[in-house]
């Protein structure tokens, strides 16, 4: 049976809001972990949470009086303004649910709308740094909960191919914004030189920012360094949160939905671009500028779902997806 455009654009679009602040939580925290396990002199700035999610525009019109962790912890969690926040990430992934609760199973509208109501009124808790862990940690683990309620419980069908789509292209792009954005501190002449001594530890953070830790040792069983971090992160095909896994996923979810053609055409490039690289062997500029291309060619995607399947333009895509 032939699914609505509508419904189908709000199962995607709640799974990407779903996934964006279980991202969010995570890279609170392992950034957190991170200022504490560096010496004052080498610690990144909180503002490189900024920087990846994209949103320095409006940070600085926010907060021009700069970013400090109390600034960008609150912009991050909890401010209405942002649209990745985590409080509008989950109140928006709610709308999304609300509006078809009758096509997911009743268990998961009931989860989301208690995560909604549970993130507004411990936030206080979340902007403290003492409580900051276990908020972010009950955001992540309620998600989880969610996904695995809808992955169980309801059928896969169009619409659960929908929200896998949503879910794994909201994943890609945050595995490669993490990347971009460590490479960036690692290049920057002012953060460069204090960093270099403490890469290693960088790039541990990238993969416990992903849970990638555990199945990097078991996978690549090697020490964290830079080259095996990338290959691994973009390339490989078992880790569900490699950019390669995610785009694997999008792929073999398109091939189950029709009129697929446009949507293919756009996504089939970009994997064989991932396939046949050597991210490795990337200077660090050079490597941000491939980040930067990946990161184009997603949106790409992205636009072109909303094309074929939503009824949607151009620009009216792009709004949301920020």
């Amino acid at each position: 049976m032939a699914m609505l455009s509508r419904v189908a654009e709000h199962l995607y679009w709640m799974a990407r809001y779903l996934e964006r602040a279980e991202n969010t939580a995570r890279l609170v925290n392992v950034n957190g972990s991170l200022i504490l396990d560096l010496p004052k002199h080498a610690r990144p700035s909180w503002s490189s949470l900024i920087s990846i999610t994209g949103a320095d525009e409006l940070f600085y019109k926010l907060y021009p009086d700069g970013a400090a962790e109390g600034h960008v912890v609150k912009f991050m969690l909890a401010d209405e303004e942002n649209p990745g926040s985590i409080l509008t990430s989950i109140r928006s992934a709610r709308e999304n649910a609300r509006t078809i609760r009758d096509i997911i199973p009743r268990e998961a509208w009931e989860q989301i709308n208690e995560l909604h109501l549970k993130a507004r009124e411990n936030l206080a808790s979340g902007l403290s740094p003492k409580w900051r862990y276990a908020f972010l940690s009950e955001v992540i683990l309620s998600i989880q909960m969610i996904s695995g309620i809808l992955n169980g419980g309801m059928s896969h069908d169009a619409g659960y191919e929908f929200m896998s789509i949503g879910c794994n292209l909201e994943r890609a792009d945050m595995t490669t914004r993490i990347i971009d954005v460590r490479s960036l501190n690692l290049s920057q002449k002012d953060q460069a030189e204090a960093l270099k001594p403490f890469e290693n530890i960088l790039w541990m953070s990238v993969l416990k920012s992903l849970t990638a830790w555990q199945m990097y040792r078991r996978h690549m069983q090697a020490s964290v360094r830079r080259d095996a971090v990338l290959k691994f992160l973009l390339q490989d095909h078992q880790f569900p949160r490699a950019f390669r896994f995610c785009l694997d996923k999008v792929e073999n979810c398109l091939e189950r939905l029709p009129r697929n053609e446009a949507v293919v055409e756009t996504l089939s490039p970009l994997k064989n671009q991932i396939v046949a690289a050597n991210p490795e062997k990337l200077g660090q500029n050079e490597l941000m500028d491939y980040i930067d291309e990946l990161q184009i060619k997603l949106g790409d995607i992205h636009v072109s779902i909303g094309k074929t399947y939503f009824g949607e333009v151009e620009g009216q895509t792009q709004s949301q997806s920020q």
